[in-house]
Order: structure tokens, then sequence, then C-alpha cells
């Protein structure tokens, strides 16, 4: 024995591109028309997009914040109404109901999959609310089928944020699928990337014509004499973005097929670690492309986590610290916050006051390595909670 700590060997990096992309982007540079009303990438991106998650009805925009905020803008979110949200997620999925002028209600989550909870959002709504914002933690579906039913018996939208879900499917469906908008982002980091970019999946034609008003300053495709019929701003993607993303969609299935078979493997090696509880799978999510791997500490410090997270990191394991509860952020008071203090939120959401100290997560590159690296994750975690 060597004495020496367990480490793990390189994972494959990302971003990951190759000739595809290098094509794509020359293919936008030679047609000479850089922006989406010139040039076809766009276009095309969005018909492939929509297809391949189950409806004609795509629209490409510059992020997924300004894709939930398109996609909240045309459901008629503003001033006077309430977002039900969860408060465990990316601040995004609040911050854009914010900045149009509604409030972000957070509630709590299941503990065992990480998403929204359908007895705490059915309890949430009220005559103000006009969207629920299921998030799909990490590829796993929220409940659909609850959030379904509750949502059509009030009388109000559901908006799917599907940051962490290309290619997931509830039952066989994919998100554009199931009836209800939904909306995508193509950061540095999502599953298929060019750095930034965003995409909404609509249920039908009208909607996101509207979308696509509001997503280009109001002005028609065809307009030629500046008749702008209605507020909006400038959401377009641009040729090389949408370009680079035609490829990166064209890797996803076989991707996703790798993180398939590795994440059964690591859960269960994980789940033999003493104290350490991985993400959960409903299994109605029949394919989850599993874009981040999650796993709980209960009982650990947020001062030890962060620790064991930087231990981590020092021996090859890409490692972070899970998301802050929004009302746990100054930045989600600044602006439609509830009428309740932080200490009121968080004792109506006792999960995601445990998920939001307890949890960490691994960078869904882990889940592109080999079947020994799975293996040689699980050794380290063990070895850095041992210490």
């Amino acid at each position: 024995m060597s004495g020496q700590p367990p480490t793990v060997s390189e994972f494959p990096e990302w971003p990951q591109f190759g000739d595809e992309e290098r094509a794509g982007l020359i293919r936008a540079l030679d047609q000479g028309q850089w922006w989406r009303m010139g040039g076809s990438e766009v276009d095309t991106f969005e018909a492939e997009f929509g297809a391949y998650h189950g409806t004609p009805h795509a629209l490409a925009v510059t992020n997924g914040t300004h894709a939930l905020e398109v996609a909240l803008e045309v459901l008629g979110v503003g001033p006077g109404t309430e977002v039900i949200v969860p408060a465990f997620t990316f601040i995004s999925s609040s911050l854009a109901a914010q900045r149009l002028g509604a409030t972000a209600i957070p509630v709590d989550v299941d503990l065992d999959t990480y998403c929204i909870d359908p007895a705490a959002t059915a309890a949430a709504v009220t005559d103000r609310t006009r969207v629920i914002m299921p998030v799909h933690m990490a590829g796993q579906f929220a409940d659909m089928d609850a959030l379904d039913k509750i949502a059509a018996d009030a009388g109000v939208a559901l908006l799917q944020d599907a940051a962490h879900a290309h290619g997931a499917q509830w039952q066989g469906r994919r998100a554009g699928a199931l009836g209800s908008v939904a909306a995508f982002s193509f950061q540095n980091g999502k599953l298929m990337t060019a750095g930034e970019g965003g995409a909404v999946t609509f249920p039908d034609a009208e909607t996101r014509e509207r979308a696509f008003l509001a997503h280009s300053c109001g002005r028609p495709r065809t307009d030629r004499d500046y008749l702008h019929r209605t507020t909006g701003s400038n959401y377009r993607m641009n040729e090389f973005t949408a370009a680079v993303l035609r490829a990166q969609l064209a890797r996803l299935d076989e991707q996703i097929a790798v993180r398939e078979q590795r994440w059964p493997l690591l859960a269960g090696l994980l789940a033999e670690i003493p104290g350490v509880v991985p993400q959960g799978r409903d299994e109605r999510g029949d394919r989850n492309p599993h874009y981040m791997a999650m796993f709980r500490v209960p009982g650990i410090t947020m001062e030890r986590r962060r620790a064991v997270v930087d231990a981590l990191i020092a021996r090859g394991v890409p490692a972070f610290v899970a998301f802050r509860a929004i009302y746990r952020c100054e930045g989600f008071w600044k602006a439609g916050a509830p009428d309740e203090t932080v200490e009121a939120i968080a004792a109506r959401c006792p999960n995601v006051e445990r998920i939001h100290s307890d949890c960490v997560w691994l960078h869904h590159r882990t889940l592109l390595g080999t079947e020994q690296q799975m293996h040689d994750i699980a050794a380290v975690l063990a070895d850095v909670l041992a210490g």
C-alpha cells in the first residue's frame, strides 16, 4: 500500500465539440447573414429541437433566463400576479417572474427527488396565482401528473423549467409533448451548450407566435414598416449559436445513454457509504439525462460540506455545493418577494432547509467517465468523509 489518499483520473472535458461544431460555424459564417431574420440556422435549430422534444413549436432565445421571462410573459405574468416556484432551484426560476413585476412564491420540495412538492404547491395556490413552475431538478421530472391536475383544477398555467432536462422523458413523453410550455438553457455547463442560449417549446402555434413577437421587440417577422404589435425586448438567438447547438443536439442521445448507465452504478456505490443519500428517482421519469449527480450527507454542517467539496476537487472530482434556498439569497428580496419573513418561509419548507444545507452535486461530465471511475469517485468520497 502506498499510503496515498485515493484520487480519480481525469474525466472527459466539457463542453465536448469537434468537426461538427466547426462545420456549423463555417456554414453560418459563409451564408453571409448572421442574425436569425436573414439566416437559416436558428430556424432549422428550432425545428430540430422542437421535434426532438415532441412539438413543432419551438423558439430559440438568448439564454435560459430569458426563455423563462418570455414564457412567463406570454402566459400573462405581470404585476399583481403570483408564480409558484420550488424554493430549491437556481434563482433564475424566481427572478424571471420577479423581473416581470410578479411575486414569486417559494414552496417546499420532495426530499427524495428534490423536485417541487405537489401538496405544498396546491396549498400555495391563490386567486392571484397565474403560473406554477416545476423545475426538473438534475434531469428528474417533477410529478407532472399531480401538477397537471392541480393546475387544471385551479385554472392556472404550468411552465416547466427544463433547464436540466434536455431529452428527459415522463412516461415516454418529452417536455414539449406534455401540453405545457417548457423553457431550456444552453449555458456553458448545460447538457448541450453554445456558451449561452435558451429555447422555449409550446403546445400550440398561437402561443409560440406571441412569444416570437415578445422576443423580437414586438415586431412580426415580415414587417417592413416598424409596426411593433406589442411590448417586448430583443431576445433573438444569433446564427452562430444555433449552428453550434445543432451539432450539440446530435451528440445528446449518446451522452444520455452513457449517463443513464453510469448513474445507477454510482448511486449504488454512494448509498453504501455511511451517511450518504443519493438523489432518488421517480420511475415515471423513464429517461433522465442526469444534469447533476446529486447526493446528501444529512447532518453535515455547511462549513464541513464546503471542506468536503474542496477535498473532492483536490482529488480530481468536480464537486459543488448545492443551490442555496432562494429565500436565503439577498437578491430574492429586492423585488417581487412575498410578504413573509425568511423564517416563515423556512418553516414551511423543511425539506429545502435540509437539502440546501447538506447536498453536494458532481458535474455531469463525471457520468461520462468509465465504470472504474464511478468506483473511484465513491472511494474518494468515503475517504474524505472518514477524514
